[in-house]
């Protein structure tokens, strides 16, 4: 009797949970927006009205931390876990990519019935299956690389097919965001928009750029004469723009009478790229401090979440996948243990406990702890940060034993996590099943011999001063299986220059071409520029097709070389793509 009435309880549970829509997610994360980039949090030199409406209406997190560079921080949103536990240790040439084994916060939505998108910056893996596509997001445009190099109609992707974007690039993610809400809003969405503003190249459409370029700001950063006006001015135009997306977004939501059942997040991926007023907080994008690591978290569902709500317990961006699932009634998909832990209780209820505990921050070795109410530094000072937010006092001899607790985790959490961590074997990946397309950009290419990259960033970069037979382009590689690859050469080569020949080599296989067309463009970015960037400009390199190469599986060095130089140099070289025609 009683079997027969736990599966009718259980029966009616189910029929319950199903009756229940399930909220669909609108997930922002913007790309070096610094927490004081706000107007929510007291800047008044931008306004942020859409953006600071999200806290108005559901919940602000007055102390969220995320970690101080771009990829780690998507590689702890994207796994619940420590960036260092993931693979992830660097911001380009393939240390950028979570390893295989870990199972993505798109993965445990795909996995439970939404339909799933990513539109804007990946940065945690290009080639198939790091690729978003293969990491549980049924749509992908944007660039996989960690930045890019113009962010007007210029070269995006599309489910791994390379195309034209339309217009500036935000705006351009937003309008894809729109387009799969409306097409699947009778059924949950779980929709990633990871801008990649206010990021450099500054960058910005003229209308936000001319509200700031001749304004005087009021609010600076603590060392005023190190800040670079027009830098500071280019990010706040950027971020008035992002909050313009944000509006059409939440627009759209309304129009299409999903707003009351759709979480939306908004959250940064570390501290502001440059030096600006900041709430004047100590340490910018890269550093382990404060300034670096604390970023908005702003959350909105309503009849959910109460409005004008502040959560005071520190919080972190390896608690945002827990918390989304916990929020929507799902499982995670993830069998390993999980770093982060679910923020539900903080958000929706008013009443209930919460556990002391540490939030640990990493980059280039450099390790701080966050508590509550302390900070220890990456060299083991130890600050009061409700009475010292600016880390202006240590206070390690006042407090020792809170400052040998903390150094003992430090130690552990060292020793747990970053052993070894940056040791990378892993190929490049070609032909895997997941995709047709695999890319080898110049980005993730090795140089050797006179070959120079346009800029030491490697993202977005291409090889230049290619001069001699002896000259070389690598990549390590592996293909799960033999296969039949038509392979695309993009190149620069001046007229003078036509004639070189590029032998495509995996030191059995070999596909050699005779570039005949010169195509010579100009360097494209400083006319979009709003002040001086640090990165490569680009050029618009041209296709040309190699033919068909058939490679073995197994692990190789794949080679690029010239076997003849008429002129005073080879091509320029951007990118190969190799499409698999066949599996053999």
């Amino acid at each position: 009797m009683f079997a027969v009435i736990f599966a009718q309880l259980f029966f009616v549970i189910i029929l319950h949970a199903e009756a229940i829509p399930r909220p669909n997610i609108v997930l922002i994360l913007t790309d070096d927006q610094g927490w004081g980039d706000l107007s929510l949090n007291g800047n008044t030199n931008l306004q942020t009205p859409n953006i600071d409406s999200l806290a108005r209406d559901g919940a602000q997190f007055e102390r969220f931390f995320v970690c101080p560079v771009c990829s780690p921080t998507r590689a702890e949103l994207l796994t619940g876990r420590y960036h260092p536990r993931c693979g992830v240790y660097s911001t380009s040439a393939g240390g950028e990519r979570i390893n295989l084994d870990e199972i993505t916060i798109g993965q445990t939505f795909q996995a439970s019935g939404y339909k799933t998108a990513a539109y804007g910056k990946w940065h945690n893996g290009m080639q198939a299956p790091y690729h978003p596509n293969s990491r549980g997001f049924d749509d992908y445009f944007g660039f996989c690389s960690g930045h890019w190099g113009q962010y007007f109609d210029w070269m995006m992707e599309h489910n791994g097919e390379l195309v034209q974007g339309n217009g500036f690039c935000i705006d351009d993610f937003t309008n894809h965001a729109l387009r799969f809400m409306e097409e699947h809003q009778k059924e949950p969405f779980f929709v990633y928009l990871p801008y990649n503003t206010p990021h450099s190249p500054m960058q910005v459409p003229g209308d936000y750029w001319n509200r700031f370029k001749d304004k005087e700001l009021l609010l600076r950063d603590v060392d005023p004469e190190k800040e670079d006006l027009g830098h500071t001015r280019a990010a706040l135009a950027m971020c008035e723009n992002i909050d313009w997306n944000v509006g059409r977004i939440l627009k759209k939501l309304d129009s299409l009478e999903l707003a009351e059942n759709t979480i939306v997040v908004y959250f940064c991926d570390n501290g502001p790229n440059g030096r600006r007023w900041n709430g004047e907080m100590k340490g910018r994008k890269g550093s382990t401090d404060e300034g670096g690591v604390r970023s908005p978290l702003l959350v909105r569902w309503p009849n959910h979440i109460p409005a004008g709500k502040t959560v005071t317990e520190i919080a972190g961006v390896i608690d945002l996948l827990p918390t989304l699932a916990d929020l929507s009634g799902i499982q995670v998909a993830s069998q390993k243990p999980l770093d982060g832990m679910s923020l539900k209780a903080p958000l929706t209820q008013e009443n209930y406990s919460w556990p002391d505990r540490t939030i640990f921050s990493q980059w280039r070795g450099r390790v701080s702890a966050r508590t509550q109410q302390y900070r220890l530094d990456h060299q083991g000072k130890l600050y009061d940060m409700l009475s010292d937010p600016s880390q202006t006092r240590d206070v390690s001899s006042e407090h020792p034993e809170q400052t040998r607790v903390l150094r003992e985790a430090v130690t552990r959490w060292k020793s747990e996590v970053l052993a070894g961590y940056d040791d990378d074997t892993r190929p490049f990946i070609i032909g895997h099943p997941d995709s047709s397309n695999t890319q080898l950009p110049a980005r993730d290419g090795l140089a050797h011999g006179n070959i120079k990259r346009s800029n030491r960033y490697p993202n977005a970069s291409y090889f230049t001063n290619w001069i001699s037979m002896g000259d070389k382009i690598t990549w390590e590689v592996e293909l799960p299986e033999d296969g039949t690859f038509d392979v695309e050469l993009y190149y620069t080569c001046k007229k003078d220059d036509v004639g070189c020949t590029i032998r495509l080599s995996d030191g059995h296989a070999q596909l050699e071409t005779t570039i005949q067309d010169p195509h010579d463009p100009p360097i494209i970015g400083a006319e979009e520029d709003r002040v001086r960037r640090a990165e490569s400009y680009v050029k618009k390199f041209q296709p040309h097709n190699m033919g068909q190469i058939k490679m073995k599986k197994g692990r190789k060095t794949l080679s690029l070389r010239a076997t003849k130089i008429p002129g005073d140099q080879a091509i320029e070289f951007r990118l190969l793509m190799l499409k698999r025609i066949s599996s053999n």
